[in-house]
């Protein structure tokens, strides 16, 4: 498997990409990253981040516009329907990937209606328990999850979310049965952990880090392939008894399709160039978000392997489509 985090060592970004996209300015109207959830989350933040540089490399305005609802599908319409011109960009996640195993019907289909531009980033998934729960360790929980088949509760938010389907995966890679119990929304998975209804939760790590920091949860486990630079004392789910597991977030740029090579080869190059930016990899590593970079040919197979494993996860959970 691909270690999808670490797609492409930072001195490695640029390496590939085509020779003949240049930079060069767009007109005078402004580039917009269109945020398919509300201000504040990852996403939003990775956008933001992204924008700033990318707009000097073009010397070019970039503006990011939050339009959240149905689970990405309004922001994702918007721009399959937008003129391919490499002015409206999708922010896509993995989401995107999701959303064709997930729903009954889409207003475009995600493999077809956009082209990838280029992979932004990582972030990592992690279990974690109160700071009081009696499991002290990945093995521990999973030990009592296979003596004592349903009677562990794992909290997530909802349906078909990032979340409660790595915590699906890791039910069927660790050979056990838990209850996957989802929420709406992550502060209502933090107050059940908290409160006691549920056992364990697996939730985006970033967000949950000053919770960490301040010892209200515990973190068991990383799912992604490696550790956290920021909890190098925290296995990974792989290394607590499950060989081969990984799961993690992305995101990433794409544009309509039909949009022309040369624009997307422009906006590949200027991305590269702003994933390099010193500031970026701050906000970046503010948030546990890890760099990451490539061509469009890497930011397509990453979108059509993990469509291809999300839709095998949700269909061995029986999960309805939605």
């Amino acid at each position: 498997m691909i270690d999808r985090r670490h797609l492409l060592a930072a001195g490695a970004v640029g390496a590939l990409l085509p020779a003949y996209a240049t930079a060069q300015a767009f007109t005078s109207k402004p580039i917009r990253i269109v945020v398919p959830f509300g201000p504040g989350g990852i996403a939003d933040l990775t956008a933001r981040a992204v924008a700033r540089p990318l707009g000097e490399n073009l010397r070019q305005s970039v503006i990011v516009e939050n339009r959240p609802g149905a689970g990405g599908i309004v922001g994702g319409e918007l721009v399959a329907k937008a003129e391919p011109d490499g002015h409206t960009l999708l922010l896509m996640s993995n989401g995107t990937a999701v959303s064709a195993g997930l729903f009954r019907s889409l207003p475009f289909d995600a493999q077809k209606d956009f082209a990838p531009i280029v992979t932004l980033g990582f972030f990592d998934l992690a279990v974690l328990t109160a700071a009081n729960s009696r499991f002290q360790t990945m093995q521990e929980m999973l030990a009592f999850a296979k003596a004592n088949p349903g009677k562990l509760n794992i909290g997530t938010i909802n349906i078909g979310s990032t979340q409660h389907l790595a915590a699906e995966l890791l039910k069927t890679s660790a050979g056990v049965q838990f209850e996957v119990v989802p929420f709406n929304g992550s502060p209502a998975v933090l107050g059940a952990l908290r409160g006691g209804q549920v056992d364990a939760v697996v939730e985006i790590l970033g967000p949950m880090m000053t919770q960490i920091a301040s010892k209200a949860v515990r973190p068991l486990a990383v799912m992604g392939a490696k550790r956290e630079p920021a909890l190098r004392d925290v296995p990974t789910v792989a290394e607590s008894g499950v060989p081969g597991f990984s799961a993690a977030s992305w995101n990433a740029l794409a544009a309509p399709a039909r949009t022309p090579p040369q624009v997307i080869a422009t906006l590949n190059l200027e991305a590269n160039r702003a994933l390099a930016d010193l500031e970026l990899r701050k906000q970046f590593a503010l948030l546990h978000v890890a760099p990451a970079g490539g061509t469009p040919e890497q930011a397509c197979e990453l979108l059509a392997s993990e469509a291809r494993r999300w839709a095998d996860v949700i269909s061995r959970a029986h999960i309805p489509r939605q």
